[in-house]
Order: C-alpha cells, then sequence, then structure tokens
C-alpha cells in the first residue's frame, strides 16, 4: 500500500476552525478601520469649520429638514448603522444634538424600506405578498408612529435629549468607564488616525478638512458593508437557529432573539430580510414577527454606541450621548407604542390595512413606497419652511 493511500487526510472542522479565526481577525480589524474613521469625520469638520463648526449644519437647524436628511440618507445607503455611525462623527465634529436627534429618528424610518423592498420577492402569489408585505410594512408603520409621538415630545419636553446627556455624563465621568479616560483607544487609534490625516494634508486650507471628512464616509460605507458581509457568513446559520427557537415564545422572547440576531449579523436590515420571507410562506405570523422586528430596532443602536468609543476628549461626552439617544429612543418607543394596548395595535392595524390594498392592486405598493419615502418627506420639509 502506498504512502498517499495511507495518509491521514487534514479534518474539514480544522480548515473551518481556522478560516473562522481568519474571519474573526478580519472582523476586528475592520472594526478599527471603522473607529478610526468616526474619528476621522470629527477631525475633518473641526479641519473645516473650526470654532463656526454649528454653521456648518445650519441647512438643518430646522428638525424637519434633519428628519428628512436622516430617512433620505438611510434609504439611500439602506444601512442605519452606517448612517449613525457618520452622524456620531458629525456631533463630534460640532452638529449640534438637537439637528443630531431628528436625523437618528429618521435614520429609523429610513431603514425599514429594505423589509418592503425583500416582500416584493412573493409579489406573484397573493396571499404570501399579504403576509409578507404586513410583516415588513409593521416595521414601516412602528418606526413612522414613534416619530410622530416622540419628535413632537422631544421638541417640546426634551426627554431624550436630556436622559441621553445625564446618562452621558455619568458614564464620562465614572472612573471605571470613562471615556475621558479611555487614553489607550486614542493610542490606539493615532496610527490610522495618523494616516488618513497624512493622506490629505497636502490639500490647502479647509479642503484638507473636507477630504477627511469624504474619506471618513466613504470608509464607514465600505467597511460597515463588509462587516455585515463576513458577520452574515459566520453567523447567519446561528442567527437562523435564534430566530427558529425563540420568535414564537412571546413578545418578550421574541424582542430579545430580534436584538441578539441584529448584533450578532449588526444589520437591522438582514434581521428583517430573514424574518419576511418566513412570514410571506406562513413559517410565523404577524403578531409573532411584530415584537422581533422591535427587537432588531434595539439591536442596530450597538453599531452607534461602539463609534462612539473612538471620540476622545471634551466631544466624548457628546458623541456619547447621541448613540445613546438612538438606544433610548427605540426603548422608549417600544415602552410608548407596545407596551400601552390602545397604541400597540395602530402599527399592526396600519401594516394589514395596507397588505389587504396591495394585494387587491399592485399599484399601492408603488404609492406606498413612494409616497412614505419620497412624497411625505418633500411635505414635511414644505411644511418645516412654512413653520
Amino acid at each position: 500500500m502506498s504512502l498517499e493511500s495511507t495518509a491521514i487526510p487534514r479534518p474539514a472542522s480544522e480548515s473551518n476552525v481556522q478560516s473562522n479565526w481568519l474571519s474573526w481577525l478580519l472582523v476586528s480589524f475592520l472594526i478599527y478601520v471603522l473607529l478610526a474613521a468616526v474619528g476621522a469625520i470629527g477631525s475633518g469638520f473641526k479641519a473645516a469649520a473650526g470654532s463656526d463648526a454649528k454653521e456648518l449644519f445650519a441647512f438643518a437647524s430646522n428638525p424637519g429638514i434633519a428628519l428628512i436628511v436622516g430617512v433620505v440618507a438611510t434609504s439611500l445607503i439602506q444601512s442605519s448603522s452606517t448612517v449613525t455611525s457618520i452622524i456620531v462623527g458629525m456631533v463630534a465634529g460640532g452638529m449640534p444634538i438637537s439637528i443630531a436627534i431628528p436625523m437618528i429618528m429618521g435614520a429609523n424610518i429610513g431603514t425599514s424600506l429594505t423589509s418592503t423592498l425583500v416582500s416584493l420577492g412573493h409579489i406573484r402569489d397573493g396571499e404570501e405578498f399579504k403576509r409578507a408585505f404586513s410583516a415588513a410594512t409593521v416595521h414601516d408603520s412602528f418606526n413612522i408612529l414613534a416619530v410622530a409621538i416622540l419628535l413632537p415630545l422631544e421638541l417640546l419636553f426634551r426627554p431624550l435629549a436630556t436622559a441621553s446627556e445625564y446618562l452621558a455624563g455619568l458614564l464620562v465621568s465614572d472612573a471605571s468607564v470613562s471615556m475621558s479616560g479611555m487614553n489607550f483607544m486614542k493610542v490606539l487609534l493615532s496610527p490610522a488616525s495618523d494616516i488618513l490625516k497624512a493622506s490629505v494634508a497636502w490639500l490647502p486650507g479647509i479642503w484638507s478638512g473636507v477630504a477627511l471628512i469624504l474619506v471618513g464616509i466613504g470608509l464607514i460605507l465600505m467597511v460597515v458593508t463588509q462587516i455585515g458581509k463576513v458577520l452574515r457568513t459566520l453567523m447567519v446559520g446561528r442567527a437562523m437557529n435564534i430566530l427558529h427557537t425563540a420568535v414564537g415564545r412571546g413578545p418578550a422572547s421574541g424582542m430579545a432573539s430580534g436584538t441578539l440576531v441584529t448584533v450578532l449579523v449588526q444589520s437591522s436590515s438582514t434581521t428583517t430580510s430573514l424574518i419576511v420571507p418566513l412570514a410571506g410562506t406562513g413559517v410565523f405570523s404577524l403578531k409573532q414577527v411584530y415584537p422581533f422586528i422591535l427587537g432588531s430596532n434595539i439591536g442596530t443602536t450597538i453599531t452607534a454606541l461602539l463609534a462612539a468609543t473612538a471620540i476622545s476628549g471634551t466631544a466624548a461626552t457628546v458623541a456619547l450621548q447621541i448613540a445613546l439617544v438612538h438606544l433610548l429612543f427605540n426603548l422608549l418607543a417600544i415602552a410608548v407604542i407596545y407596551v400601552l394596548p390602545f397604541l400597540r395595535q395602530i402599527p399592526v392595524v396600519m401594516a394589514e390595512t395596507l397588505a389587504t390594498l396591495a394585494q387587491r392592486n399592485k399599484a399601492y405598493v408603488a404609492a406606498y413606497i413612494g409616497g412614505v419615502f419620497f412624497a411625505l418627506p418633500l411635505m414635511v420639509v414644505g411644511i418645516s419652511q412654512w413653520l
């Protein structure tokens, strides 16, 4: 017998472990680049506007305009994680919290377009499409209702700004978790920051700052997309197991699994894209899907919280504050809408009504997408200008 025939083959599991380790190393590197990119945006705004940074955001001084910027940016990019990471960098660069909060709310609406588009894959089968479209639009309906209730409350009483400022102050001043004391982050990120700054240093005056902003935004767009791809390869199988195991066990379990799956795959768009086809084929009911999707809203806030750790110095508090606003907004929306019985069913009724209309006439689908993501934003802009 030849030596070749007696050779022991390398176990498949061993090569899989090696591949997984390489993938996790890639994720770690991409997170490092993400943090450096967020810091670059903040540095870029400071370099471009100096002490007049707030004037740079005068275009969005109206909350309505700021909301629409969040909706449109997220609809185009299809990633609230990306947009909120960019907003964290912009706040660190001088954008007022009062502008950033409506933008964060708009990002929540914009990201819900993905699940609506995914539901169109079932359009050939009337009943499947009705189930899928209702599961998708319950996400839109909840997020729109949340903004309709909480944005006026925020403008009048500032609950999100006040609570997030208090929590950020505690975290930054507490020696045990102080972000201002996270000098190791500044040291860790300084090589990448120096490279990014050097790459645009040849440009004159404020243009180096503008270029640094654009480089930072470009890197965030690329990195968040790549992190999503790698994590989907690593985690989607496990995410599906969690989804199948926990979604049908009640609202609390559904929300927890939605949060966990979104943290695992780092994308609420991916999470809703997983659940909508299962709702369409009848595996899960709208009642089961509803809390799972709310959990995905919570899970997607982890990226902005991570991005806030890239900011050091005096801007650390406000960067953490806007990241906390995203988390608190989603928690408060659930507390107000889902916990209160008379509000809980409104998104469900809206979604089921839309699905029934869409099943009867597909023109309603185009009208809905065009109305919510184009006509409604334009109307809000018009009303904001008038007021």
